[in-house]
């Protein structure tokens, strides 16, 4: 059976300062499917008792910690940074949660993928941002607020799974064009090329192939379509 994309989200908490903080991130994860948590050199030894965490202590218990960021993420193919931005120099492409959040989907069907989220205090260092490969942040009412680390982790975690839930809307593909108007579109093109001098006597029967094979691999609707017959017919009604 192959693996569920979730399982292949990391967590990564660097330096969080408060049990109650990761308590709370590995609830967010309990109650949204995810399970792979890492702890980038906390604070609290003790975190695994967090109470916050209530019914995710199957997360907390699995919980890896590292000593740096890069063995944290070493397993990874991609890397994303949380941020609130506020006034330092970003390096990294910044992208709001919503485009990230497809972003980070599509790479979980095939890849591991880390999501880093900085100390409560200090948030995620220049040296951890090295790490990643683009940024995301979640909007707030203000540019320079931040988020709590739970509640960051339980947004993030709900946007990536949101999607998952909401019934995909029905697609409405558009009419295409028949093969009648796709044969009348060839020959009309066929006689301005001729018309143009494009296409020599000698070659005209292989071009007539090759032209009528374009027209089909454009695919036309039949709207484009009948653009294409008018513009065709205002080239011809100039040539003649």
């Amino acid at each position: 059976m192959p693996p569920n994309p979730r399982s292949r989200l990391r967590v990564v908490l660097v330096a969080p300062r408060n049990p109650l903080n990761i308590g709370a991130a590995a609830r967010a994860m309990y109650n949204f499917g995810f399970a792979s948590l890492r702890v980038v050199n906390p604070y609290e030894v003790a975190f695994r008792e967090a109470k916050s965490a209530v019914r995710a202590a199957p997360v907390l218990k699995a919980a890896e910690e590292f000593t740096t960021v890069a063995d944290a993420v070493a397993d990874c193919y991609l890397v994303i940074g949380s941020t609130s931005v506020g006034h330092r120099e970003l390096h990294h492409p910044l992208r709001a949660l919503e485009p990230a959040a497809r972003i980070i989907r599509k790479r979980l069907q095939s890849d591991a993928v880390a999501i880093l989220f900085g100390s409560e205090k200090f948030g995620l260092s220049n040296d951890d941002l090295s790490h990643c490969h683009w940024l995301l942040r979640i909007e707030t009412a203000a540019p320079d607020q931040s988020m709590n680390l739970g509640q960051a982790v339980a947004v993030c975690l709900y946007e990536l799974t949101r999607a998952a839930r909401r019934p995909a809307a029905a697609r409405r593909e558009p009419k295409h064009a028949s093969a009648a108007i796709n044969e009348q579109i060839t020959v009309m093109l066929l006689e301005t090329l001729e018309r143009s001098g494009y296409i020599k006597p000698l070659t005209s029967a292989s071009s007539e192939d090759k032209t009528r094979r374009l027209v089909r691999r454009l695919n036309l609707s039949q709207r484009d379509s009948a653009v294409v017959l008018g513009m065709l017919r205002q080239i011809l009604w100039k040539l003649r």
